[in-house]
């Protein structure tokens, strides 16, 4: 029987939310775990771990992540990725080199860093005082923060851990790469394919548009892979759409479970806007930056899942040690009492993974 688009809403759904395994091996078949500041009630990566780890805790990943082989790196977003992975995309080539100034103090932070092994931002600006820089928003920023970013960009630094939520940075040793440039490639497409799949065909494009900023120096190279994953990948076309999900996979017939979920903004499931809106008609935004009287959802709406649709959404605030969850639904909100049941399940899972 021909695929339909059910068939491949459940296959997202199930391939993603495996599960419960323990933290590392979360990470690694997740490939890649989206960070993201703001805290409402948690962090996006850890709303997005707490459904894939056994008795995940709101802050478990930055308190372990010392002692597992992963890094804080830049990949299709800013985020958190197995190590093996950082030599798909270093040596990594900005598109835009420093200048001389900018060289002459990335070696004097880099001296200090060696000095002293790990470094807070606060401890570099004392050293050296670099004032501050003009931000992307035409604000100001330090610089120290900046140019420390650029150099972790740019692999002469590595994040050792965090402290408070702030990047301590040590020195990085050079990745060489064992791939030639279009084996590299392959492979980082892979890995997107295989956390986001199954991935819409012009789905698939935005992901090589953004590995770009993950391996600028593949971009040539990432283009022919493109090329390539659409010729190769397993793929369906279903309702005018063509599908692709990863090599050795398959959509198979599942039940979804009974089971609510609350899922992050950039939680995979609903990462892909254009799937999302695909799969259940109607559009996900994230309006933290969007001003307070123009929102539909709320500052931080997250995604309702019930078996494999999402129904509505919750907006999360803890008051006083309490959780209070505020829900809005697209159409209405489910009256059987499996729902009820489940919803009661997950606002609980909540409670206990923030420790309330």
């Amino acid at each position: 029987m021909p695929l339909t688009l059910a068939d491949l809403r459940r296959f997202a759904v199930a391939r993603s939310l495996f599960a419960p395994t323990s933290l590392k091996e979360a990470i690694e078949r997740l490939g890649f775990v989206q960070a993201d500041p703001i805290r409402a009630p948690a962090r996006a990566q850890d709303l997005t771990l707490r459904h894939r780890v056994d008795g995940y805790r709101a802050g478990d990943l930055e308190r372990r992540y010392a002692e597992l082989a992963i890094e804080e790196d830049a990949f299709i977003n800013y985020g958190f990725l197995p190590r093996r992975h950082l030599d798909l995309m270093h040596p990594r080539s900005p598109r835009r080199p420093w200048d001389r100034a900018t060289r002459r103090r990335a070696t004097q932070v880099l001296e200090v860093v060696r000095e002293r092994g790990e470094v807070h931002p606060r401890e570099v600006d004392a050293r050296l005082s670099l004032g501050t820089v003009t931000n992307y928003w035409g604000g100001s920023s330090s610089a120290t923060t900046w140019l420390l970013e650029e150099m972790h960009y740019r692999g002469l630094l590595r994040v050792a851990r965090r402290e408070s939520g702030v990047r301590v940075y040590a020195p990085r040793d050079a990745e060489r790469p064992t791939l030639g440039k279009r084996a590299q490639a392959d492979a980082l497409l892979a890995l997107a394919v295989g956390k986001y799949g199954p991935v819409p065909g012009p789905s698939l494009g935005q992901l090589v548009s953004r590995l770009r900023y993950a391996a600028p120096q593949l971009s040539t190279e990432l283009g022919a892979a493109l090329q390539r994953a659409k010729s190769g990948l397993p793929r369906a076309r279903v309702e005018g759409v063509d599908w692709y999900w990863p090599e050795g996979e398959q959509p198979a017939e599942a039940a979804p479970a009974e089971d609510v979920r609350l899922l992050a903004p950039f939680d995979p499931v609903v990462w892909d806007r254009r799937r999302f809106e695909l799969f259940w008609g109607w559009a996900y935004r994230f309006e933290a930056y969007t001003p307070a009287p123009k929102r539909k959802l709320g500052y931080y709406a997250l995604p309702l899942l019930f078996r494999d649709a999402v129904i509505g959404w919750a907006n999360l605030t803890v008051d006083a040690g309490a959780l209070r969850a505020d829900f809005g639904w697209v159409a209405r909100r489910p009256r059987d009492r499996a729902f009820a049941g489940a919803l009661e399940a997950e606002v609980e899972r909540v409670r206990a993974f923030l420790d309330l």
